[in-house]
C-alpha cells in the first residue's frame, strides 16, 4: 500500500483526505499540533517552518506523496503579523520541497483563489496572478518557491473550503452560518464578494483521484457555481430549514485585508482531466444534509 503524508491533517481538508485515502493508501498525519480526532498510531509532529524537523520527519516516513494543506489562512491575520504568515506560507512550503525533492517524494501543494485581483469574472489556469492581500502573495510565492525546488509537483488553487469538521473549534464559512441561524441570530453578509465555495469531501476526492492518474502542473479545483457570500448564506438557511430573514446584507464588510470582487475558478481543466464533476452548491448542501442527517439517526 503506497504512502501519502498530509501536512496540515488536522485541518478540514487533511481530514477530508484520510477520510476518504484510507482504503487505498497508507495514509500518515502530520501537524503541529496533536488533536484527540486523530488516530495516534498514524500522528507525527511537523512544525513545516522548521526546515531541521520538516527534513527529518519526511525523510523517515518516506512518503511517495506529500500533501501540504498546512498555511496561514486568516487573511486579516496575514495581514497583521506578516512575519508569521511568510514563515508558515512561503518559507514552510519551500521546506517540504527542499525535504520531499530528497527523497523523490512527489509533493501537492494546495493553493488559493486569492492570488487573483478581482478584475475578472472567471480566472483559469493561464491567467496572471495578482494577489491584493498578503494572505494571497504568501500563497502565491509559496506556490513559487514548490516551482524553484524543480520538484514533480501539482498545485492545486481552491477557493472557500466547507464541510462538517471534526474540530468543534474550527468553523468554516457553511458551519459557521449554520450555527449563527440555529441560534437565531442575526448575521450581515457581503453581496459583493463571489467565489466558486469548493466542498471539502469533493476535493480530498479529486486529489486522491489526482494522485492515481499521477497529474503534475497547475489545477483549479473548486466547485462548479460562481456566488456572492449573501446569496451562499441564503442557501444553507434553505437546505438546513433555517430562518433565511436573520441574514442580513450588507455591500461591504470592514475587513483588515482588501478582498478580490471576483475569484471564481474555472475548474474545467480539472473535470475534464479527472474525468470528475465538482459539486455546485445545491448538490453540497444536500450531501452536508444527509451527512447530517445520518449521524442523527
Amino acid at each position: 500500500m503506497k504512502k501519502i503524508l498530509v501536512i496540515g491533517a488536522a485541518g478540514l481538508l487533511g481530514q477530508k483526505i484520510f477520510e476518504y485515502g484510507r482504503k487505498q493508501f497508507d495514509v500518515l498525519l502530520g501537524d503541529i499540533n496533536y488533536f484527540e480526532f486523530l488516530p495516534k498510531e498514524k500522528y507525527f509532529n511537523i512544525d513545516i517552518t522548521d526546515p531541521t524537523i520538516t527534513n527529518k520527519k519526511i525523510s523517515e516516513l518516506n512518503p511517495e506523496w506529500v500533501i501540504l494543506t498546512a498555511a496561514m489562512t486568516n487573511v486579516d491575520q496575514c495581514e497583521i503579523n506578516k512575519e508569521l504568515s511568510y514563515k508558515v506560507n512561503v518559507i514552510g512550503p519551500k521546506n517540504v520541497a527542499t525535504a520531499a525533492k530528497k527523497i523523490g517524494s512527489q509533493l501537492i501543494y494546495i493553493s488559493t483563489d486569492f492570488v487573483f485581483d478581482g478584475k475578472k469574472k472567471l480566472y483559469d489556469e493561464k491567467d496572471q496572478p495578482n494577489p491584493l492581500s498578503n494572505y494571497g502573495k504568501t500563497k502565491l510565492n509559496g506556490e513559487l518557491e514548490v516551482k524553484k525546488i524543480d520538484i514533480d509537483n501539482l498545485i492545486v488553487r481552491t477557493s472557500v473550503l466547507f464541510g462538517w469538521n471534526l474540530d468543534p473549534n474550527n468553523f468554516n464559512y457553511v458551519a459557521w452560518i449554520y450555527n449563527k441561524l440555529k441560534s437565531n441570530e442575526n448575521i450581515q453578509i457581503t453581496n459583493s464578494q463571489w467565489n466558486t465555495p469548493t466542498l471539502a469531501d469533493n476535493l480530498a476526492q479529486a486529489i486522491l483521484m489526482a494522485i492515481n492518474k499521477k497529474l503534475t502542473g497547475l489545477y483549479h479545483m473548486c466547485g462548479s457555481e460562481c456566488i456572492n457570500r449573501y446569496d451562499f448564506a441564503l442557501k444553507v438557511a434553505k437546505h438546513f430549514n433555517l430562518d433565511d430573514t436573520l441574514v442580513k446584507p450588507i455591500p461591504e464588510f470592514k475587513q483588515k485585508a482588501e478582498r478580490p470582487k471576483f475569484s471564481c475558478l474555472d475548474n474545467s481543466k480539472a473535470s475534464k482531466d479527472l474525468n470528475f464533476q465538482f459539486y455546485n452548491i445545491d448538490e453540497a448542501l444536500i450531501f452536508m444534509k444527509k451527512q447530517k442527517d445520518e449521524l442523527i439517526k
